[in-house]
């Protein structure tokens, strides 16, 4: 099997959190758009939901299936989000941001009253890091605030070469927020709580890619099958090792 239908597996297995009636995020990304396809057809076959998509790509695959849409200021709190993510350690802390979304998926995962995070094996890491962190910055400003994300980092322990993400043509990427996303390539990052508090310091960082408490079930299919994994176990085994 390849990792496109391990990521399909992970989508199939996140449906079953689903019921009738709620009202969802809906995650960004290759895994994200495998549960929204399979979610359409549930929608087709009679499923009632009401989805708040995390990007504009997310909202319009959604829409071309007849998912029902609506956003956070018609529905502030949600039931759950469903989403994927480009790194997740054995804390469920997780790395996201790959496919641009970043800000927008975690006000969605925050309002809602859980979150499962759905991936491939290859996702999973001992150490957050081997994914560059991007972090969603404001355009002004932009080599200042990249030097001082710099110091900042090198301060919390994180080293490395920090890229502005490129578009189409060259030309800077741009979120749906109208912003740019930096990423930054620091290796292994030993203390991610104390990075991500160290790069809000920043003025002009608008939000980071680390995920930190925010997952409640993540979803992990490989070749080894499909495993379930639960946040309260990822704490009790912190606190007990």
């Amino acid at each position: 099997m390849s990792s496109d239908d391990w990521k399909r597996q992970a989508a199939e297995q996140a449906l079953s959190y689903v019921e009738d009636g709620m009202k969802l995020g809906l995650g960004t990304g290759s895994t994200a758009a495998k549960f929204v396809d399979l979610l359409g057809e549930k929608v087709k076959g009679g499923l009632k939901v009401v989805c708040v998509p995390t990007s504009e790509a997310t909202r319009a695959q959604a829409a071309a299936l007849g998912i029902p849409l609506a956003t956070l200021d018609e529905h502030p709190a949600l039931d759950l989000t469903v989403d994927g993510a480009d790194e997740m350690d054995e804390e469920m802390r997780l790395i996201k941001g790959g496919g641009g979304a970043l800000l927008r998926e975690k006000i969605v995962a925050v309002a809602s009253d859980r979150v499962v995070i759905i991936a491939d094996s290859s996702k999973r890491v001992d150490v957050l890091g081997r994914f560059p962190l991007p972090i969603e910055v404001v355009p002004f400003g932009l080599a200042s605030t990249q030097r001082l994300i710099f110091q900042m980092a090198t301060d919390a322990g994180c080293d490395g070469e920090i890229k502005l993400r490129l578009g189409a043509g060259g030309a800077p990427f741009v979120t749906d927020n109208g912003n740019h996303i930096l990423d930054c390539s620091f290796g292994a990052i030993d203390d991610p709580e104390a990075l991500d508090d160290a790069l809000k310091l920043v003025p002009g960082v608008v939000e980071t890619g680390l995920f930190l408490g925010i997952a409640d079930v993540g979803i992990v299919a490989g070749p080894m099958g499909v495993e379930v994994l639960s946040a309260i176990d990822a704490d009790f085994d912190e606190e007990n090792s």
